[in-house]
C-alpha cells in the first residue's frame, strides 16, 4: 500500500514522480549553467549599440551582489584606477569562471549601459534610516554622499518605493525643514510618507530628524544655498554658491551643505535666480552631481533657469517644478494651487509642486493628501517623477 500523498512534500514541477538520478540531476545543472552564460552573451551581443563606427562598451551585471552571481564584460579598455572619485576593479565570480569588472569612472557610467537586478535598487523602509555604508565618502565636511562601486546612486537607493503605474501622479516637496524645531517636528508627523521633504542645510539637528523623517518613510533632499538675483542685498545665508566665486570655492561650500546629513537622493535649489542662469556655474555643480549620483530639483521659479539643459547634458536626474504652493500663505489659496496642480497632472501625467514647512501649508497638504487618491491621482516621491537621462527614463 503506498503511503498517502501529500503535495507539500513533493518538489515544484515533479508531480509526484521520483527524483531523478544523481548524475542526471547534475547533467541538468551543467546544462542549466551553460544556458545562462549563453543568455548572457546573447544580451551583451544584442544590447551594444554604435556611435559612429565605435562600440558602446557594455557593463552587464546579473542579477545581484546578494547572490554572489555577476557578470561584467566591456569593449572599452580600462582606464588608470588611481584618479579621484573611480571605482576600483572588482572581481565577479560565476560559478569556476572568473571575470574582471572595468574600471569606472564617475563619467564613465553614462557611457556604459548596465543591467541590473531591479531588487538591488531601493531600501526597505524598516531600516531606511539607517546609511548604506557603500554610498558613503567620509570627509572633514561630513559624509558625503557617493556611487557605491557597483554603481548604484544615492538616488536609487534612498527613493522611496512608488506603484510604478502610469496614471496621473503628483510629487510634493515641502522645505525648511531642520529651521524651527517644532515645525520640523510637525511637518515629519502630519504630512503623508508619499510627501518629499528638504531639508536646509543651516537647519539643526539633522542627522536626528532625517533619521525621524525615513523612519515615517519619506524621501529627502537637501537645499542647496544659490545666489539670487539682488545678491548680498537678498542673502541665502552662509555656504552660498556664487557666480564670481572660485570653483574650488563653490565645491568646498557644496560639499559642506552635503555633508550636513545622509540618505537622500538629491538636491534642489534654494534661491538661485542668478545662479541658476549662469551656464559655467552649473556645469561645475552638475558635474559634482553627476560624480555623486545624485538628483537636481529646479523649484521652477526662475524661467532663466538652464538647469533642465545641464542635467541632461551631464546625465543628472532632473525634476523641474509646476508650481510653489504656498506663495500666498493662506490655507483656501493654497488649496487651489494643489487643485491646479491636479489638472496639470491629468493633462501631462504627473505635477511637481513645491512649499515650505508652514503650519498653513502643512495643514493645507495633510487634508488635500488624505483625499486625493479617491479622484485617481497617486501622490508619489520627488524620484518617481524624475528625467533620468542615466536610465534613459523620464516622469
Amino acid at each position: 500500500m503506498q503511503p498517502a500523498r501529500n503535495e507539500l512534500d513533493e518538489p515544484l514541477g515533479q508531480n509526484g514522480q521520483p527524483s531523478p538520478p544523481p548524475s542526471r540531476g547534475l547533467l541538468s545543472i551543467a546544462i542549466f549553467l551553460t544556458l545562462c552564460a549563453l543568455a548572457a552573451v546573447s544580451v551583451a551581443g544584442v544590447v551594444v549599440l554604435r556611435e559612429g563606427n565605435s562600440p558602446i562598451p557594455l557593463a552587464l551585471v546579473l542579477p545581484n551582489a546578494k547572490s554572489g552571481l555577476q557578470i561584467a564584460a566591456s569593449e572599452k579598455q580600462k582606464p588608470e584606477p588611481d584618479k579621484p572619485g573611480d571605482v576600483k576593479p572588482s572581481e565577479f565570480r560565476f560559478s569556476t569562471t572568473a571575470f574582471t569588472a572595468p574600471t569606472l569612472g564617475a563619467q564613465d557610467y553614462r557611457k556604459f549601459i548596465v543591467v541590473r537586478d531591479p531588487a538591488e535598487a531601493g531600501q526597505d523602509l524598516r531600516v531606511a534610516h539607517l546609511p548604506d555604508r557603500s554610498l558613503i565618502e567620509q570627509s572633514e565636511l561630513g559624509p558625503l554622499p557617493v556611487r557605491a562601486a557597483d554603481g548604484r546612486r544615492p538616488f536609487d537607493v534612498y527613493a522611496r518605493p512608488w506603484s510604478g503605474a502610469r496614471g496621473a501622479r503628483i510629487a510634493i516637496v515641502i522645505g525648511g525643514l531642520g529651521i524651527s524645531q517644532t515645525g520640523t517636528q510637525e511637518a515629519i508627523k502630519r504630512l503623508p510618507p508619499e510627501i518629499t521633504l528638504a531639508f536646509a542645510p543651516l537647519g539643526n539637528s539633522l542627522a536626528r530628524w532625517m533619521q525621524e523623517a525615513r523612519h515615517d518613510g519619506h524621501e529627502i533632499i537637501m537645499q542647496v544655498p544659490l545666489e539670487p538675483v539682488g545678491y548680498p542685498s537678498t542673502n541665502p545665508g552662509r555656504y552660498t554658491l556664487l557666480t564670481t566665486a572660485r570653483p574650488d570655492k563653490n565645491i568646498t561650500n557644496l560639499r559642506w551643505v552635503l555633508g550636513r546629513t545622509t540618505n537622500y537622493t538629491g538636491v534642489m535649489n534654494y534661491m538661485g535666480g542668478r545662479f541658476t542662469a549662469d551656464r559655467k556655474a552649473m556645469d561645475l555643480l552638475f558635474d559634482e552631481l553627476g560624480r555623486r549620483g545624485l538628483l537636481y530639483f529646479d523649484d521652477g521659479t526662475s524661467a532663466r533657469s538652464v538647469a533642465e539643459k545641464v542635467a541632461l547634458a551631464k546625465g543628472v536626474p532632473f525634476v523641474a517644478g509646476d508650481a510653489v504652493i504656498d506663495q500666498e500663505r493662506e490655507r483656501g489659496a493654497i488649496l487651489k494651487k494643489l487643485d491646479e496642480l491636479e489638472r496639470i497632472a491629468r493633462a501631462k501625467g504627473f505635477a511637481v509642486g513645491s512649499g515650505i514647512a508652514l503650519d498653513a501649508t502643512v495643514e493645507a497638504v495633510s487634508i488635500w493628501a488624505a483625499e486625493i487618491r479617491k479622484r485617481g491621482i497617486e501622490l508619489v516621491p520627488i524620484s518617481a517623477v524624475a528625467n533620468d537621462p542615466e536610465r534613459g527614463e523620464g516622469g
